[in-house]
């Protein structure tokens, strides 16, 4: 405790901070990276109904599926049937030359899309697996492992022997030297040229030996190890066994098939979901952002890595498309511009898809936090012009800046009277219908949600106001989350893209009407009721002499500091300086805000507090001319960023190596390096790589993988929180990567397991372009 207390008033020795875009020591060159992108084919691509049930690509490329109605072919974007083949279930087939071998009913098959030749019969029509080497078939059943040669069919019988009462045989491989495996009910076996077939019991130094039983898929990949897949978990053979299971970060472990890659990679199909692993990432793709139906069939690779996947739902297509970061942040500029922004001033947040994942049709929604949501695409906007120059990032920022600007000026003369530098929530166009017939907003909806779930919840009418013209319904109440949004979007507008006297005028115009606000109201935003809004309270009355103000002490004290930062630094105005002095010497505001989050440990507290705290830190270290204050904050963000380093957040990573890289702090027990700890720039890079393209709120279900520990009870969101096995992290101590999950925004909970929707609302990629464009900015990424 003394130890606590003493480094609090601790000396930091380190260079004089400078967050400009300078050459950082740690950076990378990402170049081209494989975008995973996944499409899915239905009956609508021509593919019969009642799902697919194999799947196989010849060596030309072309692709077929096994269907209940026989065998299609992909051609020109859509399946046709194959019409010489046998109109019946394919449950089995795999690539021959430019065709494929199939088992249907009990016949083999080996067929074209123009053509289809009877091979031989089948011992069995409950037939599992086959595999071809040169003129020799190999047919894996029920009833034990059979060869087909020159048409004629035999038992393996001293396999079969082996098998005795447990004859069931899963999958077969062949390796490109001679080696045979099988994947049976009664284990797996193994036998090598000249050597008679052999039970195997894998094992190896972390995991003891395995009896695995049983073992439900085999393969050889391109580097000739050997791979199984059983429900104890994974195992490769490369001149000695290395096993894999939950705790090495193997997913699930309920399989389907095994099928080998480009370049060592493996797939694995399972009940739900489909594997992949390069030998040091498990990628799982679960849901429909990624498959048609999470229980998978089979799976076929493509020469480039791409896999083809067949399930109950129809066909599913993982591409790997070569792309770069720019190429990326592109993609989601277009989708902004097209799908996302609102009213003339373009606002963002999401939008409703009518259709599951189907954009032709958009449905335009105001939401709470508008002006955060358009104060951090906008912040993007402003990095990536001072990276780049280029002029659409410059016309971006812009667009933001008049969006925001017009949430202070449309308040000004309106329906009701408000003080100079009130801040809306949103807007709606009065084309629109008066959204306070909504019964959130009525007298009698708000006072039904103060008695049901927030006590302090104002009831006053209008919640949206007029404006002077008539041309737009503003939202009031507006909360601290969007001063935070305001204040981080307005220094760096002003800094990095108005560059004349008058734009730089109408900044300073609008940050000072919103501080002076604040100060005159005894640091809260108040409405038009006379009274503060229900979160934007900041004053040292209610933060440091209220109860009901605990939770919000430190970061609202955090904020305020910040925000008069910021307007000093805009404004010139030294007065703004002195407020925040008086702040720490009368009311402690800098000691308030070196405990900015009411947490539990990791996993804890509010992720939209985590949100708000990284823009306030960002811009109270960058802006302040108190270097006490500097330093104190500092040692109070590295506390904090420490806490988020397992969530794997490029903006969080960012922010934070911005202010920390290379500082250092002492006490009297020695010197300590507050940098970023080794991963940050690796895990930011590599969720701006695994970022999926696509935005829909598809569902996510991890709560069941065998990869995942459990947050303890203490780290819940709140002292109440009681919910088990649906909030954890994976073995590695990390959360789940982005591609594993969906959230709209950083202040989503990144612990949480289950997420995503229906597919009903269309995400922004602000997410992805703020991280990306200040990593850019900040040298991070070259």
């Amino acid at each position: 405790m003394k130890k606590f207390f003493i480094l609090i008033g601790f000396l930091i020795a380190y260079p004089l901070i400078s967050i400009s875009p300078v050459e950082a020591e740690t950076s990378v060159s990402v170049g081209t990276f494989e975008q995973e992108i996944a499409r899915a084919y239905s009956p609508n691509d021509g593919l019969p109904e009642g799902g697919i049930h194999s799947i196989a690509a010849a060596e030309n490329g072309a692709v077929y599926a096994g269907t209940e109605n026989g065998v299609y072919v992909f051609q020109d974007q859509t399946w046709k049937i194959i019409e010489d083949a046998p109109q019946a279930p394919v449950y089995v087939m795999k690539a021959h030359k430019d065709g494929i071998v199939a088992a249907i009913e009990e016949s083999l098959y080996e067929i074209h899309p123009d053509s289809c030749k009877k091979i031989s019969f089948l011992p069995s029509s409950e037939t599992n697996d086959l595999s071809i080497r040169r003129n020799t078939i190999l047919i894996a059943a029920n009833y034990g492992l059979y060869r087909i040669k020159n048409g004629r069919v035999k038992p393996v019988l001293r396999l079969n022997n082996l098998l005795e009462e447990n004859p069931k045989i899963h999958a077969v491989a062949c390796s490109k030297n001679g080696m045979l495996a099988v994947a049976a009910d009664a284990g797996l076996f193994v036998k090598k040229p000249e050597q008679s077939w052999a039970a195997v019991h894998p094992g190896d130094e972390n995991h003891g030996g395995w009896a695995p039983q049983p073992v439900i898929g085999v393969a050889f990949d391109d580097r000739g190890r050997l791979w199984f897949a059983s429900r104890q978990g994974v195992g490769c053979y490369d001149e000695a066994w290395k096993l894999y299971t939950g705790s090495d970060g193997l997913p699930y472990n309920d399989f389907s098939c095994l099928r080998a890659g480009e370049d060592g990679v493996v797939w694995f199909g399972t009940q739900i979901g489909a594997i992949r692993f390069d030998g040091e990432n498990w990628g799982y793709r679960q849901g429909r952002r990624w498959l048609p139906h999470d229980q998978v069939n089979d799976i076929t690779v493509m020469k480039d890595g791409s896999a083809w996947i067949a399930t109950p739902g129809g066909v599913g297509f993982i591409e790997r498309r070569p792309m770069t970061l720019q190429e990326k942040a592109e993609f989601y500029e277009e989708e902004i511009e097209r799908y996302i922004k609102r009213t003339e001033f373009g606002y963002l947040s999401e939008v409703v898809l009518p259709t599951p994942g189907d954009k032709s049709e958009i449905r335009y929604s105001d939401s709470d936090n508008d002006g955060l949501w358009t104060s951090m695409y906008g912040a993007g906007e402003c990095f990536a012009y001072g990276a780049t120059k280029d002029p659409k990032a410059k016309e971006r920022a812009r667009q933001a800046f008049e969006a925001l600007r017009f949430l202070s000026t449309a308040p000004v003369g309106g329906e009701v009277e408000q003080q100079p530098g009130f801040v809306a929530r949103t807007v709606v166009p009065t084309t629109e219908p008066d959204p306070n017939k909504r019964e959130a907003y009525t007298l009698e909806g708000m006072k039904r949600r103060r008695e049901t779930n927030d006590s302090r919840w104002k009831v006053y009418y209008p919640r949206w106001p007029l404006t002077k013209d008539g041309k737009y319904w503003y939202k009031t109440d507006t909360s601290s989350d969007e001063l935070d949004g305001h204040f981080f979007f307005y220094p760096l507008y002003y800094d990095l893209v108005a560059d004349t006297p008058e734009e730089k005028e109408r900044v300073r115009e609008v940050v000072k009407n919103i501080i002076d606000h604040l100060i005159r109201n005894d640091f809260c935003l108040v409405d038009h009721d006379g009274t503060p809004t229900r979160w934007a309270v900041y004053s040292p009355k209610s933060l440091n002499h209220d109860f009901a103000w605990y939770a919000e002490r430190g970061l609202n004290s955090l904020s305020m500091l910040s925000y008069l930062a910021a307007a000093e630094h805009i404004t010139g105005d030294a007065r703004y300086g002195e407020i925040s002095q008086n702040l720490i010497d009368e009311h402690s505001y800098n000691l308030n805000a070196m405990v900015s989050k009411m947490q539990r440990g990791v996993g804890s507290g509010n992720q939209s507090d985590d949100e708000m705290a990284f823009m306030s830190y960002y811009n109270l270290i960058k802006y302040t001319k108190n270097e006490t204050l500097r330093k104190q904050i500092l040692f109070s963000f590295h506390n904090y960023w420490t806490l988020e380093f397992p969530e794997m957040n490029p903006f969080f990573n960012f922010t934070y190596a911005a202010c920390g890289l290379e500082a250092k702090f002492s006490d009297p027990w020695g010197s300590y390096n507050l940098s970023p700890w080794e991963g940050w720039l690796k895990d930011s890079i590599d969720a701006l790589t695994g970022f999926p393209l696509d935005r829909v709120n598809w569902a996510h279900r991890n709560s069941r993988r065998i990869d995942i520990i459990p947050l303890a009870r203490h780290a819940g969101t709140d002292p109440d929180d009681e919910r088990v096995r649906t909030r954890g992290y994976r073995t590695n101590g990390k959360v789940l990567p982005v591609q594993e999950r969906h959230f709209n925004h950083w202040n989503t909970d990144p612990w949480t397991l289950n997420t995503g929707g229906d597919g009903r609302v269309l995400a922004n990629g602000t997410v992805y372009l703020l991280p990306y464009y200040m990593g850019l900015y900040h040298g991070y990424i070259k």
